[in-house]
């Protein structure tokens, strides 16, 4: 959910006080890179799952509050708009047959949350989009009621000076004006964390986007907005768009979106926080009264407040993080190219993929990305976004092939070499990469599912119209997702 702050109004005083806070801090943390102890000896992944809320009749339940009232449970957070939560699954191992005790206590959790939301009218989703979601749905007044997201929509605004256009061409096109930044409510994700050293987090990164188009195709679960059938992961058109604090003329400029898959590869963890300091205008411009150059010299660690809120308005599809914890510093990759869903083990199958890869990948002697350039792996998840578990990939050695012959002749067996680095059971790992692996023979991922049901429905059961048929097929999929069994294997009539 990101750091909370309190509401106010800032000055132009506030924002020059930041900027040279901002500065002196990243020099403190270029210090602490080469000075300092991080926390890296036994990495831990971690997860987050963002998930909607709808009411029995499908449609958006705007209740995460009374619904976080009922759950009652601290892992459960609110996020940007009122029919989202979001669930902080706490870090651990890979090791040994810990993604199945996971799978089993993620299981738990949600169905004990799914029952108390219940009480109070609601029902929870994980799905990219929410398909019955319309303009109506996403106003100012859908905003969660939290200063933070007050304050984003005010200043994204402001150095807008315009409202947003959204504009998607897919499979039908999407074009539309919004005054707020609810529609980024609708980019429901599951983030991975991975925690590295800061001398292992280049190459980390860069592995990690030289896979993102595979991840994306893999996993797309978003090909409705609005009633319109438009990419198949129409949540990352949506998401750069929603943010976008650039009016037409910054963004002919060249000047960088706040959404950013980035421009080239990097050599340390230092390149992005000091693009992030040299490239962005400060949101939230909010100072803190830690010295951070008094802390490090008296031999404590310094929280860097300041860095720390910058980075979180600043949305890389691998985002680095900066974090503390029992008093010592650690960096974390944080993956956020997946859309939640469709069910536990499908999200489990998707982090077995992406961790056995990244533990390969990271650690050759001859890089992946130095035989990829920078613009083919953002062209590889462009190409993915729209066109799923159909799209064709580059990748070197083999050209640009499709994206499931890939996955099965190249790509299952370094992950599972990488999950064996990771001491994961081989039953363990055959599992959740055989979830993959059936996904790429039959391809049937979230999205060709919901394309699929949903084209069924619409010509089956005339005269329903467009509404009626996505309200039918996102009560099939809520059905499917709680049976937990892989999408691959649902039904489609």
């Amino acid at each position: 959910m990101g750091e909370r702050v309190a509401a106010r109004a800032f000055s132009r005083a506030d924002r020059q006080r930041y900027r040279d806070k901002l500065r002196r801090t990243l020099d403190v943390f270029g210090r602490m890179l080469t000075e300092s102890t991080f926390d890296f000896e036994r990495p831990l992944t971690g997860m987050e799952i963002e998930l909607n809320l709808v009411d029995d009749d499908a449609e958006p339940a705007m209740r995460n509050e009374e619904v976080l009232a009922a759950i009652a449970n601290e892992v459960f957070q609110a996020e940007l708009g009122q029919f989202n939560i979001e669930l902080n699954v706490r870090p651990g191992s890979l090791a040994g047959a810990a993604a199945t005790d996971l799978e089993a206590a993620l299981r738990a959790s949600l169905n004990d949350a799914d029952e108390r939301a219940r009480a109070v009218g609601a029902h929870l989703v994980m799905i990219g989009t929410l398909p019955t979601l319309a303009p109506a749905h996403l106003t100012g007044a859908s905003l969660t009621a939290d200063a933070r997201y007050a304050l984003l929509n005010e200043q994204i605004f402001a150095a807008r000076g315009e409202d947003l256009h959204i504009e998607i061409d897919g499979t039908e096109r999407l074009s539309m004006r919004a005054d707020t930044i609810a529609p980024e409510a609708a980019c429901t994700s599951v983030q991975f964390h991975l925690q590295v050293s800061p001398q292992d987090y280049a190459a980390t990164w860069n592995a990690a986007q030289c896979i993102a188009g595979v991840q994306v195709a893999l996993g797309a679960n978003s090909p409705f907005l609005f009633g319109k059938e438009l990419w198949r992961e129409t949540r990352i058109a949506l998401f750069e768009q929603a943010t976008d604090t650039r009016p037409e003329e910054l963004k002919a400029q060249g000047v960088r979106p706040r959404v950013w898959f980035g421009e080239r590869w990097i050599t340390s963890v230092f390149d992005h926080f000091e693009e992030n300091v040299t490239y962005f205008p400060a949101l939230l411009p909010v100072c803190d009264d830690e010295d951070p150059a008094e802390v490090l010299a008296r031999g404590d660690v310094p929280r860097l407040p300041e860095l720390r809120m910058h980075n979180g308005t600043i949305y890389r599809w691998n985002r680095p993080v900066y974090d503390i914890h029992r008093g010592r510093p650690h960096l974390r990759v944080e993956n956020r190219v997946l859309p939640a869903g469709p069910t536990v083990v499908d999200v489990l199958a998707n982090g077995a993929f992406y961790f056995g890869l990244l533990r390969v990948l990271a650690a050759q002697e001859r890089p992946l990305w130095s035989r990829m350039s920078f613009s083919t792996a953002e062209d590889n998840f462009f190409q993915a976004a729209r066109h799923g578990i159909n799209a064709q990939l580059y990748w070197p050695g083999l050209g640009t092939v499709p994206a499931t012959e890939l996955v099965l002749r190249r790509l299952l067996p370094i992950a599972q070499e990488g999950l064996a680095a990771w001491d994961v059971d081989t039953a363990v790992s055959d599992h959740l990469l055989g979830v993959i692996e059936r996904r790429c023979t039959t391809y049937r991922n979230g999205a060709e599912w919901q394309a699929e049901t949903f084209h069924r429905i619409d010509d089956e059961q005339q005269p329903l119209d467009r509404r009626d048929s996505l309200r039918e097929m996102l009560r099939r999929y809520i059905e499917h997702m709680h049976s937990n069994e892989p999408v691959h294997t649902w039904p489609t009539g």
